[in-house]
């Protein structure tokens, strides 16, 4: 029985990454001797242990066969005759066909060392068509590590669309590996991975109809929707590792795709069909509601930061109501982190002023200390003091925003 250290642990320590978890392959082992070592059996589908003390996972080594339609379609073969070479073949890239020794040796029969130094995602063997999460994976590790995907895996991957493969994905898994590349530093390459092999009209329609479509107004001639919200998404990302708050920036234009060009000038015009659309991306791949609930806000909404100086002060207040400013602070948070990311993604106004964010935060603050009790001390009663406590707090906004003009 020998085992080997394999995966992700192996690349990220090439990389110099900080290796997070370790899985191990055991080649020339049995589920019997596994058992008799102490070793805790956890897999389903295929023989998976957890050691006895470190409860890292060991795997013994197995081939696959596909035997029906989706990622979960193979048959497995574990056995002690199995080789360490054959059970590298069956994984996804060369980057992650890798294997390290018990006394450090590397074990790469695939060439990955070379595809890391060289960026490069490159499937291990024409098997990679069997499995369409492949495809969300590795335009994730695009974005993760900005690597290019090979051109002959290009070539498997606009394969697998034609052949509707990636219509077997089960909705759950298409979030979790879009959540996964959200919390990449540059999300936008995992869309632009997608959209370069010819998978992003299948995955993200949505997103996928944004290319082409003119921004309005024009603030560049190369900058159309799609562009815009890539940029937006990364502007989401330096400003947070919040996940929320990155899908709503990722939804916030969504109706631009499918909207008539009469309406896209006119201000507002894609609301209606961006909330659609969020909410209908949103139960197709089974997106968490508190995410959901946001995103579709902020496609409503999102503007208003942008224009705050030119609201009604009735209006600035639905804003702070509707996303819960007074019970959830930290939702109102959200909504102004989508808002300046969508302010921000785009040519030049990176790095610009926006002080819309504190006058908008200010005018919360303030409302937040009007309370019931004066009205109370008054002898109001019932909904009279709810009507009071709201022009108290439409009073101190417009205040508030007459020092901001002034100032």
């Amino acid at each position: 029985m020998k085992t080997y250290l394999v995966g992700g642990a192996v690349r990220d320590k090439l990389l110099g990454l900080t290796i997070k978890d370790r899985d191990w392959v055991v080649v020339g082992s049995s589920p019997q001797e596994m058992m008799a070592e102490g070793f805790e059996p956890v897999g389903k589908d295929f023989p998976v242990f957890l050691h006895p003390k470190t409860h890292e996972e060991y795997a013994l080594a197995r081939t696959e066969r596909k035997s029906a339609p989706g990622y979960k379609g193979f048959i497995v073969h574990a056995a002690p005759n199995v080789t360490l070479e054959e059970d590298l073949a069956r994984r996804d890239l060369t980057i992650n066909a890798i294997a390290q020794a018990e006394d450090g040796t590397l074990i790469d029969p695939y060439n990955g060392q070379r595809d890391l130094q060289n960026k490069i995602l490159r499937h291990v063997s024409p098997a990679f068509v069997e499995d369409p999460v492949r495809v969300l994976r590795i335009a994730r590790f695009a974005a993760r590590f900005d690597f290019k995907i090979a051109d002959e895996t290009l070539v498997l991957i606009h394969q697998m669309v034609a052949a509707k493969e990636l219509d077997s994905l089960v909705p759950e898994r298409v979030w979790q590996e879009l959540e996964k590349a959200l919390a990449t530093p540059q999300p936008s390459l995992f869309f632009m991975a997608l959209r370069k092999a010819g998978a992003l009209e299948s995955l993200f329609p949505e997103v996928d109809r944004l290319f082409g479509v003119p921004q309005v107004p024009k603030w560049h001639p190369e900058v159309d929707t799609g562009v815009h919200v890539m940029m937006v998404i990364d502007q989401a990302a330096k400003l947070t590792d919040d996940i929320t708050v990155r899908f709503a920036a990722l939804c916030h234009d969504l109706g631009k795709g499918t909207t008539p060009a009469d309406i896209l000038p006119q201000h507002n015009g894609h609301e209606a069909r961006s909330i659609q659309l969020t909410q209908d991306l949103c139960q197709r791949i089974r997106v968490p509601k508190d995410i959901e609930t946001l995103a579709v806000k902020v496609a409503e909404y999102h503007t208003h930061l942008h224009l705050l100086f030119e609201l009604k002060p009735a209006t600035i207040l639905e804003v702070i109501e509707v996303f819960d400013g007074f019970r959830r602070p930290e939702r109102f948070e959200q909504y102004l982190l989508a808002s300046e990311a969508d302010f921000r993604g785009r040519p030049g106004y990176e790095d610009l002023p926006l002080p819309a964010i504190n006058v908008f935060k200010q005018c919360l603050l303030a409302c937040q200390k009007v309370t019931a009790q004066p009205f109370l001390n008054a002898g109001k009663q019932g909904p009279a003091i709810s009507e009071a406590i709201r022009k108290q707090r439409i009073r101190l906004i417009k205040q508030i925003m007459i020092e901001a003009k002034t100032n």
